[in-house]
């Protein structure tokens, strides 16, 4: 590996350090000095902390002037809760940036552009395999910055025969402990947690995070319903535990324009068939992970309704892109093949 690339490589190391679920990206900074020594290493906290360039700068007691700064997304341009990090750039005297990848917000982006009309070697990293991995560490943020909406990851619990409850209801528990962990994990890096008011009135579902312990992560996803039938007053997603959003629509499509609006660009759906089938006929579902016991009921709903399709040539198909045996169960995640 040159020196370059273990230089890039370090401003993703330090990029991943930020929170997945935020609704800024992650974003890492390396800063050398002029000899090529790293005077300053920062990443982003999340939003309203500074900026991983301003971090970084923060670091290097001075010694940025004539250097040059690697940063895994291109430097922003714009006055958010923190001022640009070209204005930050160009005060420290930086002479050369190098960034992974372009930022799409049509907001933030144009920051290359403004360092190099001020005189700033600015260059776009020319290495695929670091342009791959930058893209790889805001894949939902991307996306949604470059689709107007958030990413969706359907999740599913099922038996091998695909039923997600028994035909009297009962469905605790299907899968085993570290299924159940996998899926809070899960949880831990999305914005948001949708169901339906169908899931939410039968389940009475609380969508938390929680550790092994049963104790509540520091950080909570939103929970969210979708649907137009109210919610009792002692319903566990109107407990307190975790902001709870409801949006009186069965529209795909008007659901994540909601979540749009309040900086979510990961949403897990985890609520019923119906709901699950109207994302899926809406081609709104860009993952799928489903967790599969082995067991079987033979009886009891399935893991999603009608879909409209009566002929095996026009079947939903996924790709797998991983398989992981949890305990005894298997979790299974895909993505639509797009036609």
């Amino acid at each position: 590996m040159d020196e370059h690339t273990a230089l890039m490589q370090r401003a993703l190391d330090a990029a991943r350090l930020g929170p997945e679920a935020d609704p800024n990206p992650r974003v890492g900074c390396v800063v050398i000095d002029r000899d090529g020594r790293v005077v300053g290493t920062g990443h982003h906290r999340g939003a309203g902390t500074a900026h991983a360039e301003v971090d970084a700068l923060a670091r290097t007691g001075g010694l940025a002037r004539g250097g040059t700064a690697l940063v895994t997304l291109e430097p922003c341009d714009h006055t958010g809760r923190t001022g640009p990090c070209t204005r930050a750039l160009l005060d420290a005297g930086v002479a050369r940036v190098r960034y992974a990848l372009a930022d799409p917000d049509v907001a933030a982006a144009g920051g290359a552009a403004h360092l190099a009309a001020a005189g700033v070697d600015v260059a776009l990293e020319d290495d695929p395999a670091l342009r791959a991995a930058a893209e790889d560490l805001n894949a939902t943020w991307l996306h949604a910055r470059r689709t107007g909406r958030p990413w969706v990851t359907w999740k599913t619990a099922t038996t091998l025969d695909g039923r997600t409850a028994a035909a009297d209801g009962s469905s605790r528990w299907i899968t085993g402990e570290a299924a159940r962990a996998d899926v809070h994990a899960l949880r831990a890096r999305v914005g948001a947690v949708l169901v339906g008011t169908g899931t939410a009135l039968a389940d009475d579902p609380a969508l938390t995070v929680r550790d092994a312990d049963g104790a509540p992560a520091a950080r909570q996803p939103l929970r969210v319903v979708a649907g137009t039938r109210a919610l009792p007053d002692d319903a566990r997603l109107l407990d307190g535990g975790a902001e709870t959003l409801v949006v009186a629509s069965h529209d795909p499509a008007e659901v994540l324009a909601a979540l749009t609006a309040r900086g979510v660009h990961h949403v897990l759906l985890e609520g019923g068939a119906t709901l699950a089938a109207a994302f899926l006929r809406a081609g709104l579902v860009d993952e799928v992970v489903a967790y599969l016991a082995p067991t079987l009921l033979g009886a009891g709903p399935g893991a999603v309704g009608d879909l409209g399709i009566t002929t095996i040539g026009d079947a939903v198909r996924l790709e797998t892109t991983d398989v992981t045996v949890l305990g005894g169960d298997v979790r299974i995640t895909a993505r639509p093949v797009r036609t």
